[in-house]
């Protein structure tokens, strides 16, 4: 069986930077026209400037004909200005501003503290228009860390959707029924992406015969039921959801180590995972739209306009991939996966 579908875009990605961004970069342009470029590098990218040169960096990394563009963004500090977003709003190459609470994830420490210190920011984004994406958890140890996004919404993202009514708001890899559940009844205007890591797997994936560091991400996996519901809103048709991988590499020694780094590499296989998930779920006729069309719609770009077709067809992922001087551990090492990209039209 063969299905060809829109070329389609990654609306969340992380590429790196320096010696490994051409190794990760060329498996996510195989695949994806476009990607939103996550700008958690050290030091961050929290300037036009810096993402101007971070962008330069990537094309320069591009592999020799390949079409892509860095859609890139600006990481939120509690000391970003008003006039930065202005700037932002200006450069045709800046598309999104991205939230990471301090200490949320990898490369966060500088995040915004508290909300309260940026709502002048928020206020201008909103009536630039200008995008919030949001890394959607607590960072309070008093919350359990399976808890944590429902938390955020209750205490946070509810309280932030209201205050901005104008302001455009992803909500990036949810985890949770109750994330999918916000969404979907949110006001126009809030959108979420998924990853297919939260779509394949549930918690018991990092434990299955031991601790299983490349199945850790953040958000952690969560229970099935939660896996479930992730997938029922994927596989909706409802534009609110699309697919943003989140695809996060790290040096295999940085991953099975005393304290593991989150994150699980996925660009391998990019459409090829999401397709086993809506193949499962008797939903390929909506795969095109989850992932070539409803993020291009909401950040107000064209879609695409090439083609990709996948076959399904099992092939055998390898052990690891180059990554700089060192390599990195894919999902599904070792093992199938069961769509295959067979072509690439123009």
């Amino acid at each position: 069986m063969r299905i060809t579908i829109t070329r389609p875009d990654d609306w969340h990605l992380h590429v790196r930077d320096g010696s490994v961004l051409p190794h990760v970069l060329a498996h996510t342009v195989r695949r994806f026209a476009r990607a939103i470029i996550m700008p958690n590098l050290t030091p961050p990218i929290v300037h036009v400037a810096d993402a101007s040169a971070y962008r330069d960096r990537i094309r320069a990394a591009l592999p020799a004909g390949a079409e892509f563009e860095p859609l890139m963004t600006l990481y939120l500090t509690d000391a970003t200005s008003p006039n930065e977003i202005e700037r932002a709003a200006e450069a045709p190459f800046v598309h999104a501003v991205k939230l990471y609470p301090a200490g949320a994830t990898t490369n966060s420490a500088e995040g915004v503290t508290r909300l309260a210190h940026v709502y002048n920011v928020l206020e201008k984004m909103q009536r630039l228009g200008l995008p919030l994406l949001i890394h959607g958890e607590v960072t309070s140890r008093d919350v359990d860390v399976f808890d944590r996004e429902k938390v955020f919404i209750d205490e946070t993202l509810s309280k932030l959707v209201n205050e901005f009514p104008a302001l455009r708001i992803v909500f990036e890899h949810i985890s949770t029924r109750e994330a999918a559940d916000f969404v979907r009844e949110a006001r126009e205007g809030v959108a979420a992406t998924i990853t297919c890591h939260h779509l394949l797997y549930s918690r018991s994936a990092m434990f299955a015969g031991g601790l299983r560091p490349h199945y850790y991400c953040l958000p952690v996996l969560k229970r099935e039921a939660h896996r479930q519901a992730l997938i029922a809103a994927a596989t909706s048709g409802n534009p609110r959801f699309f697919l943003g991988t989140d695809s996060a590499p790290h040096a295999r020694e940085a991953k099975q180590s005393a304290c593991g780094c989150a994150g699980v590499f996925t660009a391998h296989a990019g459409i090829e995972l999401y397709a086993e998930v809506f193949e499962a779920a008797a939903a390929l006729d909506r795969l095109q739209p989850f992932s070539s069309e409803f993020g291009a719609d909401f950040y107000r770009l064209a879609r695409n306009r090439d083609t990709l077709t996948l076959e399904r067809k099992s092939w055998r992922v390898p052990e690891s991939y180059p990554f700089g001087d060192s390599a990195v551990q894919p999902l599904r090492a070792g093992e199938q996966i069961q769509w295959q990209l067979v072509a690439r039209n123009t």
